[in-house]
Parts: C-alpha cells; structure tokens; sequence
C-alpha cells in the first residue's frame, strides 16, 4: 500500500465523520499543512501521529493500513 492509499483512507474516515482538514489537524496536534499532506500521500506520519488520528476519525488501523 503506498501512501497515497492510507492516505485516500484518511480522507475518506475524515468525511465519514464530518470534520475538516483544519478540524482533524487542530485535534491531532499537527500542523494542517502537515495533515494536507498525509492526505495526499506525500508524507508518512509518525506512530504517535497515526494512533492520533485513527481515535480521532474513529476507525481501527485495519481501514486505513494494510495490516
């Protein structure tokens, strides 16, 4: 799975439950622009930032990884 895979699953689990960019970024403690790109698939996130964001978008590991 690339990176832009996780992170079209991102964006799809943050449309999911209603909340923007700015929205996910500001609660996971990371910078939007930052957040943009993960959702483009041009960055990694970090462990910490991931376990953030899926309790944040409400979905288990297994919807946005492939393991």
């Amino acid at each position: 799975m690339t990176n832009s895979q996780i992170g079209e699953n991102l964006k799809k689990a943050r449309l999911k439950v209603g909340l923007t960019q700015s929205g996910v970024a500001e609660k996971a403690g990371i910078n939007v622009n930052h957040y943009a790109r993960l959702e483009r698939g041009e960055v990694t996130a970090s462990l910490k930032t991931l376990k953030n964001l899926l309790k944040i978008l409400k979905v288990k590991s297994k919807d946005v990884l492939p393991f």
